[in-house]
């Protein structure tokens, strides 16, 4: 633990929000640059209601001033694999639907994907500095996806989009919280307020 407290640490720890910030930024900004996209080449109202997507924990947060460090690590850790899973998911029914017919949106899909594996592979960096390594993927992520048909498809693909841009959002407010100096967010006060 006295590792995670040393300047050295702090200043990695800070190091890594700032670059996450920034890897945030960058992904909300495709992603609402896909979404557009989506929305034109699926033929869908960009306005158009969307349930929640069944495995992706919502952004929206109660009492978020109150989460530790470590909480808001996790939850976002396992958002962004339940992410990863669904983009590839999208991806893969998007080359069944069209194949090879519309490879500009395959590309920003998978563009996307590769964003948000490298930002959950910077979560797990954060979490080990933060002396607690992040939890195995057994049995985590979203369910398998359902059979559905190509409008419901599209539909649920535009709810992973919009979630998506919204916990890029959050994601960022969480990693400028945690690189804030101060007690309330050390490695050891985060730690020792975690369940």
């Amino acid at each position: 633990m006295a590792a995670a407290d040393s300047p050295t640490a702090a200043l990695r720890r800070r190091d890594l929000c700032s670059r996450g910030i920034r890897l945030a930024g960058k992904m909300r900004s495709d992603v609402v640059d896909l979404l557009d996209t989506y929305v034109e080449r699926q033929g869908l109202d960009a306005s158009a209601s969307v349930a929640a997507v069944e495995g992706v924990p919502a952004a929206a947060v109660e009492r978020w001033d109150e989460q530790t460090g470590t909480q808001r690590l996790l939850e976002n850790l396992a958002a962004y694999r339940a992410f990863r899973v669904l983009l590839a998911q999208m991806l893969d029914e998007q080359r069944e639907q069209l194949g090879e017919a519309d490879a500009a949106l395959g590309r920003a899909l998978a563009a996307v994907l590769l964003q948000v594996s490298a930002f959950t592979y910077h979560l797990e960096e954060l979490l080990r500095l933060e002396s607690r390594g992040p939890p195995s993927e057994e049995g985590a992520g979203p369910p398998p996806a359902p059979h559905l048909g190509l409008f419901e498809r599209k539909l649920r693909g535009l709810g992973v989009l919009r979630e998506l841009a919204q916990w890029a959002v959050r994601s960022a407010r969480d990693l400028r919280q945690l690189a804030k100096p101060g007690p309330g967010s050390s490695a050891a006060a985060s730690l020792a307020e975690s369940p």
